[in-house]
C-alpha cells in the first residue's frame, strides 16, 4: 500500500535531506515510473536542490544574537562547491510530467503537487520518536502518484500536467520555491497549481467523508469551476486559520499562477506529532479524495484557463 510506505518507520519523518527523505523519493519516482508519465527532473525523475547546513545569526532587538542551524537552498550549485563536503546535503523534488495533446494548449502547464517531506525524529512519546506523517502529508502524495496513473491511463489531457511531489514544506516551502526558480517549462506558461493537503481523514465542517475544501475558494474561479462540475468541494470553513498562505501554493499564487490547496484537514490533534499514524487514516474517504484529485486536475487541464477573480490574486 502507497501510504503505508511513505509513512513507514523507514522512511524515518521523511524530514528534509535525510535518508528517510531520499528513500521516500526513490519510491515516489519508481510509482511516477509505473503510472507511464515522463520524468521531468535534472537527474530522471530527481530535481536535484543545492541544500547544506548553514548557520545564521541574527541580532534580536534586545541586543542578543540568535543562532540557527539547519538545512538552507544555496543560491546555485556553483555555491554548493564553495561549502565543505561534511555540511554539504542530499535533497530533491520528485517530477513527472504527462504532455498535453492540444497543439494550442499543450504549452500551458497544470501542477498537481504534494510535500512529501515531514518532521522527521522527534521526542519519543510511549516509545515512539517517529512523526511517521501519514496524514501530514503522505495522504496528499498518494493521491499526486494516483493521479499520475489514472490520468495517463486515459485520454492525454488537453494541457501539459506536472506531477510534484515537493521537498521541504516543512522548512519553508524549499522544494517549491526552487521549482519556482527552475521550472521545466516557463513560468509564464504554468497557469495553474492544485496543492493536495492532509486528505487522510474527514472533516465535518466540510460535510464530513468524502468531501474537501479549497483554501482561498472565492479568490479565483478554480472552486467555482470545480463546484460547477459536480465536485464535493466547498470553501475553507476555517478562512481564519489562513491555510491559503500555509501550504506550498502561495509560492505559485504570489508568482501570479491561480493555485489553491484542498485539503480535508480537520485540525486533528495528530498533527506535527509521532501519533500521525496509517492506522488513523479513513481509507474510504481517502479513496475518494484521491479521485476527486484526479478528476479536479483533469477538469483544470481540459477546461477552460482559470483566473483570479478581482481582488482574489495575492
Amino acid at each position: 500500500m502507497l501510504l503505508s510506505a511513505l509513512a513507514d518507520d523507514s522512511m524515518e519523518g521523511r524530514r528534509v535531506a535525510t535518508a528517510g527523505e531520499a528513500r521516500a523519493a526513490r519510491f515516489i519516482a519508481a510509482r511516477l515510473r509505473e503510472a507511464g508519465v515522463e520524468p521531468a527532473g535534472d537527474s530522471g525523475y530527481f530535481q536535484r536542490l543545492p541544500m547544506a547546513n548553514t548557520t545564521t545569526r541574527t541580532r534580536m532587538a534586545n541586543g542578543q544574537e540568535r543562532v540557527r542551524t539547519g538545512a538552507a537552498v544555496l543560491p546555485t550549485f556553483a555555491d554548493l562547491d564553495t561549502v565543505p563536503a561534511d555540511r554539504r546535503l542530499t535533497s530533491v523534488n520528485v517530477l513527472g510530467v504527462l504532455r498535453g495533446s492540444d497543439p494550442a494548449l499543450a504549452s500551458e502547464v497544470v501542477i498537481v503537487g504534494a510535500h512529501f517531506d515531514h518532521v522527521g525524529i522527534r521526542p519519543a512519546v510511549n516509545g515512539d520518536s517517529i512523526a511517521n506523517g501519514a496524514d501530514d502529508d503522505a495522504s496528499g502524495t498518494v493521491a499526486v502518484i494516483e493521479a499520475a496513473r489514472i490520468i495517463a491511463a486515459g485520454p492525454r489531457p488537453r494541457r501539459t500536467i506536472v506531477f510534484a511531489a515537493f521537498t521541504g514544506e516543512e522548512a519553508g516551502t524549499l522544494g517549491v520555491r526552487w521549482y519556482s526558480q527552475h521550472p521545466i517549462m516557463p513560468l509564464d506558461q504554468h497557469v495553474a497549481d492544485v496543492q493536495v493537503e492532509m486528505i487522510g481523514r474527514p472533516d465535518t465542517a466540510a460535510g464530513g467523508p468524502g468531501k474537501a475544501w479549497l483554501t482561498g475558494f472565492e479568490r479565483s474561479t478554480m472552486g467555482a469551476t470545480l463546484a460547477g462540475a459536480g465536485l464535493p468541494v466547498v470553501a475553507d470553513p476555517r478562512p481564519t486559520q489562513r491555510f491559503f498562505e500555509r501550504s506550498d501554493n502561495i509560492v505559485f499564487a504570489r508568482l501570479g499562477i491561480v493555485a489553491h490547496t484542498l485539503s480535508s484537514f480537520n485540525l486533528h490533534a495528530e498533527y506535527h506529532t509521532v501519533n500521525d499514524e496509517v492506522e488513523l487514516v479513513d481509507f474510504a474517504h481517502m479513496s475518494a479524495m484521491v479521485n476527486l484529485t484526479a478528476r479536479a486536475v483533469r477538469l483544470i487541464a481540459d477546461g477552460p484557463r482559470l483566473q483570479w477573480n478581482p481582488g482574489g490574486k495575492p
